[in-house]
């Protein structure tokens, strides 16, 4: 309960209390939490310069207890009316507010964690073979992305040019990419870092990320088909990753932790699950307003607790900041995939809009938008806000 007037049905109650970096008219960015159709400011409520500041990155170093105690603090000054006069002057309405990219990010890992994913896109690429190759289920697949064009929701999303070569053509051209794509993912944001040579293990997971975000992974098909060999993605990515503004913390997911799907192989030690983190995310994408695609999120076969503990088990260190995704999240039934790719099968299915269009890949103006919503405490269903992004013509 909460002496706020919140619906029954809201979001963003106390039981998820998301961080996020906000700006209000001309005043510098600081640090708050949603409650409602409201932020908190929280330097201002808990009377802590840490949250002064245009990131989350000084809070999130703090480490597990230290976020805990906050969010414990947060919960009795929203619920107990005894705090009422004092917090409620610290409360902004959403709508007087613009939303920053929340933390300075350090550095970036895309995964290929959705046997779905994977499989559909071997079908199209390797018919007639296996979908999977070979090592797929025996490690968390993924690359080092690029930090520095991470932006936040609502950033205009400018069409890449770059070098593509359909396969039938002598040679390669140069101009906008023809096959712009999205994928629907889930991001999770490390808070404390680990030592260089310190693998960090599947049970340190929550010791080390701190919460959880919405994720779309822009991505240039026919830059990327003729770019990749032999070293994987490259410009066909690094133009752009959308994230949302809203971190929802570890804790608030307890209820969400499901099982991970049954492993038909064995693992090494270091991925073998010791507990459970899958998560329960019901992710919705929306086509300039249309519903495209309700993937699940608990139909990943790695967890995020397993892509950390391989991301670092060469020894690679973690800092504040750095964000991995999970890749391109799709379920097995064809409304549950997470990318245009899948929708319209490379091309050679193209889907109906209600407007009566018709896709393959993105058009300019095309806008996407990627929502969430979660199990929370006490029956209650907590969501991620919105990560979004309109396509502008190429430059």
């Amino acid at each position: 309960m909460t002496w706020l007037d919140l619906p029954a049905d809201t979001l963003f109650g106390v039981a998820n209390l998301p961080y996020g970096v906000y700006a209000r008219g001309d005043d510098a960015p600081r640090c708050g939490v949603r409650v409602g159709d409201h932020v908190l400011d929280l330097a201002a409520a808990l009377d802590d310069e840490v949250f002064a500041a245009p990131t989350l990155n000084g809070f999130m170093a703090q480490g597990r207890a230290r976020w805990s105690a906050v969010r414990a603090r947060l919960t009795d000054l929203l619920t107990d009316p005894a705090h009422r006069a004092a917090v409620e002057p610290h409360l902004v309405p959403l709508a007087d507010v613009a939303t920053r990219l929340p933390f300075e990010v350090g550095d970036y890992v895309d995964f290929y964690a959705s046997e779905h994913h994977a499989a559909n896109i071997g079908r199209m690429f390797r018919p007639g073979s296996d979908p999977l190759t070979p090592n797929w289920k025996h490690l968390p697949i993924g690359y080092h992305g690029r930090s520095g064009t991470v932006v936040p929701s609502g950033t205009p999303i400018v069409r890449p040019q770059g070098q593509r070569k359909a396969p039938d053509q002598p040679s390669p051209t140069f101009g906008p990419s023809r096959r712009l794509d999205i994928e629907a993912e889930v991001g999770f944001v490390v808070g404390t870092g680990s030592r260089l040579g310190d693998p960090v293990s599947l049970d340190d997971f929550a010791d080390h990320v701190f919460g959880v975000c919405l994720v779309n992974d822009w991505s240039s098909r026919d830059l990327q088909a003729w770019e990749y060999v032999p070293l994987g993605p490259f410009l066909g990515k690094s133009f752009a990753t959308s994230v949302s503004p809203w971190i929802v913390p570890l804790e608030a997911l307890e209820t969400a932790r499901v099982a991970p799907p049954p492993r038909d192989h064995t693992l090494l030690p270091y991925l073998a699950d010791t507990d459970k983190w899958g998560l329960d995310l019901a992710l919705e994408v929306r086509l300039n307003g249309h519903v495209v695609a309700r993937p699940p999120f608990s139909a990943m076969y790695w967890t995020p607790a397993q892509m950390l503990a391989h991301m670092t088990v060469n020894g690679a260190s973690l800092r504040t900041g750095d964000l991995y995704a999970s890749g391109t999240v799709s379920g097995p039934e064809p409304e549950q995939r997470g990318s245009l790719m899948e929708l319209g099968w490379g091309g050679k299915e193209p889907f109906t809009l209600p407007d009566g269009s018709s896709r393959s890949f993105l058009e300019d103006g095309d806008e996407v938008t990627i929502t969430a919503t979660a199990p929370g405490a006490g029956g209650s269903r907590i969501g991620f806000g919105e990560v979004t992004g309109r396509i502008l013509p190429a430059r």
